[in-house]
C-alpha cells in the first residue's frame, strides 16, 4: 500500500506548479493534502479512480486539508470532536477495515511564539484523539507536524533553539505522542541520516543549500511498524516550500484472519 503527504501551500497555486502530474505519477492508494487555503468548489479538481474529502478552515484562504483515496472509507470525520480546535479544518480520519488513517496540518506557533499556548493545549488533544482511535485499530497518521523533532532534523538546531517549530516544549510534544504507542516511519528505517528534510523557507536562497527542516512525518501504531516497507522524501518535486512526503505499508503481510483477507 502507498501512501503519500504534501503540504502544498496552496492547492490552487500549487496544481499550476506539478502537482497533477505528480499525483498521476505517483499513483499512491491514499494521497493527503495539507494547507490547501481553499474551500472544497473553489478550484476544478479531476482524479478519475479517486474519493474526496475535504477539511477547510472557517477563514478562507487560510489552512485546510483533503485526502484523495482509491477505496472509499468506512467512515469518514473531520476534526477531532472539539470544537475549538475544530474551526481550522486541521485533521481528517478515514477509517479502514484494517487501520485509521489520519492526516494533519499542525498548528504553527508563530513568529515570537505567540501561539505556542494554543499549540500546547492543540497538541494535548490531539494526542488524546489519537490514542482514542489506537484503543480501536492501528492508526496512521501523516502531514505537516510544524515541528523539527530532533537536531538532526534541521540544518542549523542551535540557530533555531527559542523558533517556533524547534522550541522545547514542541519536541517534547512531540516525545510524547511517540511515546503513548507511535512510531516515526523515517527514523525507525533511517535514524541517523542527516540532510533529510522536507521543508525549506523561500529566504537565502534555502532550498538550494539544503538549508531545511524535517516537519512533514507519516507515523504508525507501534503494532504495525515491522510492516513499515519503506519512508520516502521526494526531494525533487517543487512547487511549494515543502515535498511530498510517502509511505509503503506491507499490509499483505498480516495474517489473513486478522484482516478478513482485506487489504483495506
Amino acid at each position: 500500500m502507498k501512501l503519500v503527504s504534501w503540504n502544498v501551500n496552496g492547492l490552487r497555486s500549487c496544481l499550476n506548479k506539478g502537482f497533477r502530474d505528480f499525483f498521476e505519477f505517483i499513483d499512491a492508494d491514499i494521497f493527503a493534502v495539507q494547507e490547501t487555503k481553499m474551500q472544497e468548489g473553489q478550484a476544478e479538481l479531476d482524479f478519475p479512480g479517486y474519493e474526496e474529502y475535504f477539511n477547510s478552515a472557517e477563514k478562507k484562504g487560510y489552512s485546510g486539508t483533503a485526502v484523495f483515496a482509491k477505496k472509499a472509507p468506512l467512515s469518514v470525520f473531520y476534526g477531532i470532536g472539539e470544537e475549538e480546535h475544530d474551526r481550522e479544518g486541521r485533521v481528517i480520519t478515514l477509517e479502514y477495515d484494517r487501520f485509521y488513517f489520519v492526516t494533519v496540518y499542525a498548528p504553527n506557533s508563530q513568529r515570537g511564539l505567540l501561539r505556542l499556548g494554543y499549540r500546547m493545549e492543540w497538541e494535548n488533544a490531539f494526542c488524546k484523539y489519537l490514542a482514542a482511535l489506537d484503543r480501536e485499530k492501528p492508526v496512521v497518521i501523516c502531514g505537516d507536524m510544524n515541528v523539527a523533532h530532533r537536531e538532526i532534523d534541521l540544518k542549523h538546531p542551535k540557530a533555531n533553539a527559542q523558533n517556533a517549530g524547534f522550541t522545547v516544549e514542541e519536541r517534547e510534544k512531540f516525545t510524547k505522542l511517540l511515546e503513548a504507542g507511535f512510531t516515526d516511519s523515517f527514523r525507525y528505517l533511517y535514524p541517523e541520516k542527516t540532510g533529510a528534510y522536507t521543508w525549506w523557507s523561500y529566504m537565502h536562497n534555502a532550498r538550494t543549500t539544503n538549508a531545511g527542516w524535517r516537519i512533514d512525518y507519516f507515523l504508525a501504531s507501534d503494532r504495525i511498524k515491522t510492516f513499515i516497507k519503506d519512508s520516502f522524501i521526494y526531494y525533487e518535486i517543487m512547487g511549494s516550500d515543502h515535498c511530498p512526503v510517502g509511505l509503503e505499508l506491507n499490509f499483505e503481510a498480516l495474517p489473513a484472519d486478522n484482516c478478513n483477507g482485506k487489504l483495506f
